[in-house]
């Protein structure tokens, strides 16, 4: 209206979330404590969080986060279709996945529908695609699918460097955003009543019990190594049946233990006299700061990707020793028996535990929640398409 005053009104950005789902694991663990930090950002921002299957969830968000539940029962084709159907009703300005099945899905449905689209690699990809014909067709689609998000975070720099390296993706398209690690919520829960409660000391690893957390190697290493402790494995997954086999035989029946999926492990890791991270390869090594930030020491296989910069702050590369006593834990050749055994040998020493468990709690520090989703949120508004930030309204007289 002609002559009324002009007043301007914020106009609400809508961001997505995407990931397969929200059962236990790592990534799905990040997601929901980058949303839950996220409290600021719902003033200027509204937020769905999209997931593309139908499981148990092992992780609370927010009530104040949209959830669109959708049923594409792990089949890479569903994911795409129903993703396309869910992002054209609700028109994003930007989206953020996890996960590969989900950032493949993501990047061609948002190139298709003009959205900016960020996905966030949380693993080695070329180690986790491993091989045969379903491997050849990921690395494919990777190397087909990835180029056209607008950013690709990587949650290590080996990650970045794999990426580059194996799939061709342009290095100024990846940043590194390291995993946040929520010290205050790790440390609450460790307070917690553990749900298991071993009788006797031990040492504790934990994870998805598959091939690539090599927990058979570290069952094999545990039988050398000669340790006071017991060795409880927190996860459960399809390589129980070998790992239970493996023990026996090893005639380890009374001291190693597979208690299978704890909701809360940090009751049970708080406890522990030292943590062990046998894996072949990581994306981001969030059991092991984990275990740091509760003031456990750690012995870690120096493999791709992330123990190597969290514990001795260097590239792996840079690394040739086969047991290096790094400054805030051990690091050992990956998927040997005999390093590993020597590095959990060398962490019987009461005092140069005791010496590694303050040093992890200082280095646990530097992985704050807030620093994370700063920097996440930071790279979620540099790729909001450009337009205007605010609208005209006139103001109308009382």
């Amino acid at each position: 209206m002609a002559g009324l005053p002009q007043k301007t009104v914020p106009i609400r950005r809508r961001v997505g979330f995407i990931i397969n789902s929200l059962a236990g694991g790592g990534a799905e663990r990040v997601m929901c404590t980058l949303l839950r930090a996220s409290e600021e950002e719902r003033r200027s921002f509204d937020v769905t969080l999209i997931l593309l299957d139908r499981e148990n969830p092992a992780y609370a968000v927010p009530d104040w986060v949209h959830i669109e539940q959708l049923d594409c029962r792990y089949s890479f084709a569903r994911s795409l279709c129903q993703l396309f159907g869910a992002l054209k009703r609700h028109r994003p300005d930007v989206v953020l996945s996890f996960l590969t099945r989900a950032n493949i899905a993501t990047a061609l449905a948002c190139r298709a529908l003009s959205i900016p689209a960020i996905i966030s690699e949380r693993v080695n990809t070329s180690s986790h695609l491993g091989k045969g014909a379903g491997a050849a067709l990921a690395r494919i689609l990777v190397r087909l699918c990835y180029p056209l998000a607008r950013k690709i975070v990587a949650v290590s720099p080996g990650v970045a460097d794999d990426l580059v390296a194996s799939f061709g993706i342009a290095r100024g398209k990846v940043t590194v955003i390291a995993n946040p690690v929520d010290l205050d919520g790790i440390r609450r829960q460790g307070d917690d009543a553990p749900a298991v409660v071993p009788s006797v000391p031990y040492v504790m690893a934990m994870g998805r019990l598959v091939p690539n957390k090599n927990f058979a190697m570290l069952v094999e290493a545990y039988a050398q190594a000669d340790m006071r402790e017991q060795l409880f494995i927190l996860g459960e997954g399809p390589e129980r049946a070998n790992l239970q086999a493996l023990i026996a035989r090893l005639g380890l029946d009374e001291r190693v233990h597979l208690p299978g999926f704890c909701a809360n492990p940090y009751a049970v890791l708080k406890h522990a006299a030292l943590f062990v991270l046998p894996s072949n390869a990581e994306g981001f090594p969030n059991s092991l700061l984990e275990a740091m930030t509760l003031r456990v020491p750690v012995v870690s296989t120096n493999c791709l990707s992330g123990p190597a910069e969290v514990l001795a702050e260097v590239a792996r590369e840079d690394i040739s020793d086969a047991v290096t006593y790094a400054p805030h834990g051990i690091l050992v050749t990956p998927d040997n028996v005999a390093d590993m055994a020597a590095g959990l040998r060398a962490m019987n020493d009461l005092d140069r535990r005791a010496s590694y468990a303050d040093k992890a709690a200082r280095r646990a520090a530097d992985f704050s929640v807030a620093r994370a989703k700063n920097a996440y949120w930071d790279v979620l508004r540099a790729e909001i398409a450009p337009q205007a930030a605010t609208m005209v309204a006139p103001l109308r007289a009382h």
